[in-house]
């Protein structure tokens, strides 16, 4: 939108998950960290994930902005030691109520207690630790939250964190006993005890702008996307933490749900666990981007299976989308292979569509789609803007349908070219719906960039007219001259998305990290 940015990733390496070697791999805490870190940042690279920095928590600049930022809350006076004991969650990093706690029975058939979320099995565990004022930061947090309603997207998230803010708030662990986890940062000043895992990878947000020093460059206006199974963490402790240390909390906190399969929670025991290598393999980088983006909703758990990324991606990019390029410039109506004229006459500006009779050769449905094209440009950015992407690119798809319609309504194919007026409104045609493919691939390129790169270079739009922020749609419409017209179409690369296969059989290899 034409400030700068900076998009950061990269995966937190402390705590006791992975500390103790599997038994019989003999892999050390360092080497497993170097190896699952590496997958992710290949994950994501092969996704096309562009990020200008991919931070680890085992980085010197970060250990020593976590050291500086504990002496922050030591020194505010947030900090105290004392005994702790309660129900601790291993893979969750976390202690847990009896509230969240449910009875089951382990693999050897004793009775054990586990999350009632996600159904790992937790411990009692007893320990002297430094604790944060947490419970002092109930006042604060609820006024940040009341003074910036849209602090935490979507709103059914924010509702959720308020819920809790009214609910009892205890002061929070923020260290563990050196003798039960070496693999973390000990703390400043105390060598018998480690800095817990979630306020050690949390202060990642701020090591990686330059905290202490040159933060306040970014900080605070900083958006954390995160997955709602660690939102407490990020809309309740975090917060908290910072406001201790004297920062502010972030700008903005969006807050995605999770996939299933077929209706099941992916689980490495039901076998629907589905590797991401596989399923950019099976519909390549942008099919699978573009489903993930469109039938994602952040609010709400979303299905998966193959079939339905298949009928997607198959109906919206290589049936509606390509087809539609390849209709437009097929050299049979488009024998110049260029942009042609946009004939006013043919296509006169009304100022209102809706109670006027039609004039030249459009008519009230081509003046409506024009209009509604002529308005996805910032309808598109105020939903990126609101973290809902689904939602614009349903309005994508929508006026794509739109442009198939018109060029289906007219059958340019069957107008005469040698006839002087015939051409005119032919060429119109043909010019209104480039025009709308050039909005579609420019607002498509954060989803599906290889796909949009094609289309653009196709109407011949250079790098440097692809951006968002000047885009703007049919000028010659509104009595300004429009630069492409006349302007030779880029190179025929072929099929702009190549179809997809059905299979009714097709499983996707999962593999391990």
């Amino acid at each position: 939108r034409g400030h700068g940015g900076a998009a950061v990733s990269g995966p937190d390496a402390p705590g006791p998950q992975i500390q103790p070697p599997p038994p019989g791999a003999g892999t050390a805490p360092p080497e497993l960290c170097e190896r699952v870190s590496g997958l992710f940042h290949q994950a994501l690279t092969q996704a096309a994930v562009s990020f200008t920095d991919f931070t680890r928590t085992s980085e010197p600049r970060h250990q020593r902005a976590v050291r500086h930022f504990w002496g922050a809350l030591r020194d505010g006076g947030a900090l105290y030691k004392g005994s702790y004991e309660g129900w601790y969650c291993t893979p969750e990093e976390c202690f847990l109520p009896e509230s969240q706690l449910a009875e089951r029975r382990d693999a050897q058939g004793h009775p054990c207690k586990v999350s009632l979320e996600t159904g790992h099995q937790v411990h009692w565990t007893k320990e002297e630790n430094y604790m944060f004022r947490l419970s002092a930061f109930r006042d604060p947090l609820q006024k940040w939250l009341r003074d910036n309603p849209h602090a935490i997207s979507p709103d059914p998230f924010y509702q959720h964190v308020l819920r809790w803010l009214e609910e009892d708030l205890p002061d929070l662990s923020v260290s563990r006993e050196r003798s039960r986890l070496q693999w973390g940062i000990p703390v400043p000043s105390d060598s018998t005890q480690t800095i817990y895992v979630w306020v050690d990878a949390l202060v990642n947000y701020l090591s990686v702008v330059g905290y202490p020093e040159t933060h306040g460059e970014w900080w605070p206006a900083a958006h954390h996307v995160v997955g709602k199974d660690i939102l407490k963490f990020h809309a309740v402790y975090w917060p908290a933490l910072l406001m201790a240390a004297g920062l502010a909390p972030p700008e903005r906190i969006f807050v995605h749900s999770h996939w299933t399969v077929r209706g099941q929670k992916m689980s490495k025991s039901l076998g629907n666990v589905f590797d991401p290598f596989a399923c950019i393999g099976r519909y390549t980088v942008d099919g699978f981007r573009y489903f993930l983006l469109r039938q994602g909703v952040p609010e709400r758990d979303c299905d998966y299976y193959d079939e339905k990324v298949v009928k997607l991606v198959n109906s919206e990019l290589a049936d509606a989308l390509g087809g539609l390029l390849n209709r437009s410039t097929a050299l049979s109506i488009n024998p110049s292979n260029a942009y042609p004229c946009f004939s006013e006459s043919c296509f006169p500006k009304i100022l209102d569509y809706r109670g006027t009779k039609a004039m030249g050769r459009a008519s009230a449905e081509d003046y409506e789609f024009v209009a509604s094209v002529a308005s996805l440009p910032l309808q598109v950015a105020s939903y990126f803007e609101g973290f809902q992407i689904y939602k614009a690119l349903e309005c994508i798809a929508l006026c794509v349908r739109q442009t198939n319609s018109f060029f289906q309504r007219h059958k340019p194919w069957k107008l005469n070219r040698k006839d002087p007026a015939e051409k005119l409104w032919l060429d119109t045609i043909i010019h209104v719906t480039l025009e709308c493919l050039r909005v579609y691939g420019t607002l498509l390129q954060p989803v599906i960039p290889h796909t949009a790169d094609k289309l653009l270079s196709r109407l011949a739009v250079e790098p440097e007219e692809r951006g968002l922020s000047s885009l703007t749609f049919l000028p010659r419409y509104n009595g300004k001259p429009c630069p492409f017209e006349g302007r030779q179409l880029g190179p025929d690369t072929g099929i702009l998305f190549q179809r997809l296969e059905k299979s009714r059989q097709h499983q996707i290899e999962t593999k391990k990290l």
